[in-house]
């Protein structure tokens, strides 16, 4: 065994390294937007997995001062105070650049100087903005194969070597790289057992020769022991722009979004009939239904409890997803399948020709894996892209009620158009999706964004009205 390679598995079995990095851990995690535990106590860290990508040198190597920084991935439980609808114990991911001292290019992705354990006398920082390793993931990736507890997997198209890599300052829960403007790499920061959505349905889509969803080419997993996403790397779609800046755009230049939203429209409906010949179909019948009709009701409880604001229309919006539940009593059944799951108009991109894409399969993150991959009835996303038109709208001032109204009807207009169904024959089960998605924006509002309560409100107030009415 190389000197590096003994270097490489001490490290990563060292009991003392969490501890001596914990401190650090501790203050600078909650800083970071993906983290998903703000306003909680950390009472204590666990280590999932420890593995050198790039091994670190140690204080007292002549050549330490002189050589490249050391790339150490982690896999972190943190563990926090239980709230409601909230797991207690989170599973993160970190890349930490580790070197001697920091050069002051990096110094925004200082984590801290270590004092004690296997780094002691190191600066750690957040590996991802540092060229060299960001180009050395991509490497990896290039390259199936496995390093420790991570294994790299790659697609048919071999990806091409030597791409500048740089940080996308855009995202929320999770992390891009984008290399060359060629690729992008998406890391998720918080991470769960199970392979995650937004791997699995692009690649079924890809198989199914849906060009709507940019196909991966390469990706890493752990297994730890059960099967975790980490990354995976797609086309990026350069010149492309987001739908929800074009129809802000649109609003401020007094521009009607119709067109695009109808276009917006038939990109859904293809996606859906993609996933649906990909993947499973199945029926959902009295007791599924009421499942998922009860589902939303804890979901609305446990945000009462969190936003008293939402207090006073609890009975309202119980009404609409009662009216699911009646449904199938009466035996209504509807079909489900796989769904992009937290679709939105920033979850899409229109290309210079005109052509819409979509992107983000993840889900929402605050929902356990195992519910983001279950079937679900379309009306889920198509309530979804319902919510962000008026959101769009109401982001204007002054709010333009109309617009909304139209982006929404050209909306479902072209989504019948591609699928031959309209979304809108089925009345009660759009508006249970959509009262799901609006007391979602409540309780993320509250937590995250409190000067947007207002507009998830107004739907609120709109919605227990049209459900008791």
């Amino acid at each position: 065994m190389s000197e590096a390679a003994s270097a490489q598995v001490t490290l990563a079995n060292s009991t003392a390294l969490l501890p001596s990095l914990g401190p650090l851990l501790h203050e600078w995690l909650p800083r970071q937007r993906w983290f998903a535990g703000k306003g909680r106590p950390i009472t204590a860290f666990s280590l999932v997995s420890a593995t050198e990508i790039l091994p670190v040198e140690k204080p007292g190597d002549t050549a330490a001062a002189t050589t490249g920084p050391g790339l150490l991935h982690l896999l972190v439980r943190v563990h926090q105070p239980t709230m409601p609808a909230q797991p207690p114990i989170d599973s993160y991911q970190l890349l930490l650049g580790v070197r001697p001292t920091l050069p002051a290019r990096l110094a925004p992705a200082l984590i801290g100087h270590v004092t004690d354990g296997p780094l002691a006398g190191l600066t750690v920082y957040d590996g991802l903005h540092d060229p060299r390793l960001a180009a050395l993931l991509l490497e990896r990736l290039r390259t199936p194969g496995t390093l420790g507890a991570l294994r790299f997997g790659r697609g048919a198209a071999p990806v091409p070597a030597g791409l500048a890599p740089r940080v996308l300052d855009t995202e929320q829960s999770n992390s891009s790289l984008v290399y060359g403007n060629a690729y992008i790499l998406k890391i998720f920061r918080r991470v769960f057992p199970g392979t995650n959505p937004d791997l699995e349905l692009p690649l079924a889509l890809s198989r199914e020769g849906c060009g709507r969803v940019p196909a991966p080419v390469a990706w890493f997993e752990a297994a730890v022991p059960e099967p975790l996403t980490l990354g995976v790397l797609q086309p990026f779609l350069n010149g492309a722009q987001d739908g929800w800046q074009l129809a802000l755009r649109a609003l401020a230049a007094g521009d009607d979004f119709g067109p695009e939203a109808h276009a917006l429209g038939r990109a859904t409906a293809e996606v859906h009939t993609a996933l649906a010949a990909a993947l499973p179909t199945p029926a959902l019948r009295r007791g599924e239904s009421e499942e998922q009709a009860a589902g939303m009701v804890r979901r609305l409880e446990a945000a009462a409890h969190a936003v008293p604001e939402l207090v006073p229309y609890v009975p309202g919006l119980r009404a609409a997803f009662d009216a699911v539940t009646v449904l199938g009593h009466r035996g209504r059944s509807w079909t489900a399948q796989r769904v992009h799951g937290d679709l939105h108009l920033g979850q899409t991109l229109r290309g210079a020709d005109g052509f819409w894409s979509l992107i983000d399969f993840e889900g929402e993150p605050a929902r356990p894996l195992t519910e983001r991959r279950s079937p679900q009835p379309p009306a889920r996303d198509i309530a979804g892209m319902l919510r962000s038109f008026d959101y769009a709208a109401r982001s204007h001032r002054p709010w333009n009620a109309d617009w909304a109204a139209r982006c929404r009807s050209a909306y479902c207009d072209g989504y019948a158009a591609a699928s031959g169904v309209d979304p809108r024959a089925e009345p009660e089960l759009l508006r249970a999706h959509e009262t799901d998605k609006a007391v979602y924006e409540v309780l993320y509002e509250a937590r995250h964004r409190p000067d947007w309560l207002p507009v998830p409100m107004a739907a609120i107030h709109r919605l227990a009205a049209d459900a008791t009415g």
